[in-house]
């Protein structure tokens, strides 16, 4: 057993990040300024993103992209059960009714099917999360979108670097909104980008600094204008150039981060799915999944324990695990305003009870995978359930 606890995702960052933040720090520039801005381009190009904005956080970019939008008392949204609270809070925060459909059982992404049952006259969007990394049906969703005259707003806070049938996620024209936080493929300890036309960008440029015509860096740099004017009522989302310098130097590294990730993931595969205890993760053959997260399914009568007792076996033996996510309908404040039960959406339900994570991250060396399906195997083995023979 390990002697040292095996963190759930502990961040790559390494001498580069470090000195260019000491540089951001030695420029005088702290805030939003030329680093965020360079960031910005760099993302935009390495994943051919019509234009982008950086962000404090992802959240940040879905709360903007519906006051873009107009969205707000009234309407509907149409979003995924299976997801992090900040994806549906940010309807609670415009005004609008969540409406919230079941997930498929293999990728744990939006129904397509059931999204487009869920429409009303009062539906004005769908925010579909691509879960874990994996891409959702984006041709399915866009069609629905286009047919009833909806938005599509992706949330694209695991999907970094993914791809669907050979297309990078972010490079449509709609908004997506992708998240940099520290558990994150590409971190910028906190932080976000949205991505989507320029015309988008421009609106939500504004709407996410006060409301104002200009920005600190075309004031305060030289040969700036002091003046400027607020042209509505925005909000505080600006990335800073402290976070922008780890991003860069994050995305320089990020194609080596990705093949480290793809590398675990396959160790895993190899490991696991030979044994019908477990389910492992899918990714169809269209995709690439960014692979954010592994999540590990426990099969039902296959072990005499249950997923809490797993998570707590993997604790004992110094691995850390998470659980991604409890579903929205099950949290109190949900649950409570639109009278939801577990088994209103069985899919996420019966996922979320057999779910956990396994460490995954380019930091993990090869030891640190080995002790983690180690664990798993040995959690198996003890608490596999024996077959009388026939």
């Amino acid at each position: 057993m390990r002697e040292k606890f095996l963190s759930f995702s502990l961040p790559l960052v390494g001498a580069e990040e470090i000195d260019e933040v000491v540089a951001a720090l030695k420029s005088g520039w702290l805030t939003a300024g030329p680093r965020t801005r360079q960031f910005e381009q760099e993302f935009r190009d390495a994943f051919h993103c019509p234009a982008a904005l950086a962000l404090n956080s992802c959240t940040a970019g879905l709360h903007v992209a519906l006051k873009v939008l107009n969205i707000g008392p009234g309407d509907e949204v149409i979003t995924t059960p299976m997801t992090f609270a900040a994806s549906v809070n940010v309807i609670e925060h415009v005004g609008a009714r969540p409406v919230l459909v079941d997930v498929e059982p293999d990728t744990l992404n939006l129904q397509p099917d059931a999204v487009a049952a869920a429409i009303t006259p009062a539906t004005k969007a769908i925010i579909a999360v691509h879960y874990a990394g994996h891409p959702v049906e984006l041709h399915s969703l866009r069609s629905i979108a286009e047919e009833y005259r909806l938005e599509l707003i992706e949330d694209a806070a695991h999907a970094v670097g993914a791809r669907f049938e050979g297309t990078p996620i972010g490079s449509g024209t709609n908004f997506t909104a992708f998240s940099f936080y520290a558990t994150k493929n590409l971190t910028t300890g906190e932080g976000g980008m949205l991505t989507g036309s320029q015309e988008l960008l421009d609106r939500a440029r504004i709407v996410s600094l006060h409301g104002m015509n200009r920005e600190a860096w075309s004031r305060y740099a030289a040969g700036g204008k002091w003046a400027y004017d607020i042209v509505e009522p925005g909000f505080k989302y600006n990335m800073t150039d402290l976070q922008a310098a780890l991003g860069l130097q994050q995305l320089r590294r990020f194609d080596r981060m990705q093949a480290r990730r793809r590398e675990i993931v396959n160790r895993y595969n190899e490991a696991f799915s030979r044994h019908a205890a477990f389910l492992t993760p899918s990714s169809r053959s269209h995709v690439e999944n960014a692979w954010h997260l592994y999540v590990l399914r426990l099969r039902a009568g296959e072990l005499t324990i249950d997923r809490n007792q797993f998570i707590d076996e993997m604790t004992a033996r110094n691995i850390g695990t998470s659980v991604h996510f409890i579903p929205i309908h099950m949290h109190s404040y949900y649950r409570d305003r639109y009278g939801y039960h577990p088994d209103d959406f069985p899919v996420a339900h019966a996922a979320f009870r057999s779910m956990l994570s396994l460490p995954l991250s380019p930091s993990m060396s090869d030891q640190d995978v080995a002790d983690v399906i180690e664990a798993v195997l040995d959690i198996r083995e003890k608490y596999g359930r024996r077959r009388m023979a026939a």
